[in-house]
């Protein structure tokens, strides 16, 4: 399994999305948190708190783990992303290369043109916010390809 982050960083009524460069080879142009890899020898909130201080340069944001997600690709490796969300301090913010940063009202969320699985973690994170019950999902696709999400 290859450990990824992902993380939603909310400040009032936005939360903070990247929309990603139009030069990237997978989801160009599309919105999601931030996050990556996790790098050795970091544990899963240390990476998480690096990339957003990689991606956003804000430093000692307050993370909650909100829910993990397997990823099943058919071959091996695998991905296992853990998904944190936080409140941002401000909404002062500085670019990387990575992409734009926007603050995004929340009620605009569902009309963004986002990356493949956002709708499916959407729901869940706004749902952790509310009750602090974290989720638990898997990813496959089955023998005709198709994509499937189970939730334990």
């Amino acid at each position: 399994m290859i450990p990824r982050v992902l993380c939603f960083l909310f400040h009032g009524d936005a939360v903070l999305l990247m929309r990603r460069s139009p030069t990237k080879r997978i989801w160009p142009g599309r919105y999601n948190g931030l996050g990556g890899h996790v790098e050795p020898g970091e544990d899963l909130r240390t990476a998480a708190r690096r990339e957003i201080a990689e991606e956003a340069g804000l430093e000692g944001v307050d993370l909650r783990l909100a829910g993990t997600v397997l990823i099943d690709p058919g071959e091996a490796p695998g991905v296992m992303l853990a998904v944190f969300v936080g409140r941002a301090p401000g909404r002062a913010v500085r670019e990387g290369p990575e992409g734009a940063l926007e603050w995004v009202p929340l009620h605009r969320v569902p009309e963004l043109p986002t990356v493949a699985d956002f709708p499916v973690l959407w729901p869940r994170v706004l749902r952790f916010l509310e009750t602090g019950e974290p989720f638990f999902l898997s990813y496959r696709y089955d023998e005709e390809d198709r994509w499937e999400v189970r939730e334990g």
